[in-house]
């Protein structure tokens, strides 16, 4: 008579323990990892998104759409005489509505701002004079950086010069 062999291995209920630590550990490690990076990368899609809108503006309403950087933010304006491409002179602009009805069109609002604001913002952007005309030609080629907390994300948002182009 042989005796009963026995064989190696982990239990079923060990097995579901470990996934089920693994799991706890992966819900509440991974929002703190890439929390800010995601932010980031958010700030980058919706920077892109609104030089598109500025564009397509200029081009419907044939007014020039004025873009005006911060460190940390964007706001659209029209030239308020048709025609001109003074976004600098006072009262020569006006606040321009944004895709989702809010006036003016600014990224970020306030809610993303107490959201998740902390320790983003341009790395690189465009002097104080940026804006796409009638036609939606850009007054100039722009590379526009976004950064997290000092480090610049590795995709940046291109306006190309002779025909306004907007991608990343």
């Amino acid at each position: 008579m042989t005796a009963p062999t026995r064989s190696h291995g982990f239990t079923l209920i060990e097995l579901v323990m470990v996934l089920v630590l693994l799991g706890v550990l992966a819900i509440a490690l991974v929002p703190r990892i890439n929390s800010q990076d995601f932010s980031a990368r958010g700030f980058h899609d919706e920077t892109l998104s609104f030089l598109r809108y500025a564009q397509k503006t200029a081009i419907a309403q044939r007014r020039t759409v004025c873009v005006a950087f911060t460190v940390n933010s964007v706001t659209l304006t029209v030239v308020a005489v048709p025609a001109s491409t003074d976004c600098l002179g006072v009262g020569s602009t006006v606040p321009l509505t944004g895709p989702n009805g809010e006036t003016p069109a600014a990224i970020p609002t306030p809610v993303q701002q107490q959201r998740y604001m902390n320790g983003i913002t341009y790395s690189q952007f465009p002097p104080a004079v940026f804006f796409f005309d009638g036609l939606g030609r850009p007054s100039a080629g722009q590379v526009i950086q976004v950064a997290s907390s000092g480090v610049a994300i590795p995709q940046t948002i291109t306006v190309e010069a002779g025909t306004g182009y907007v991608h990343d």
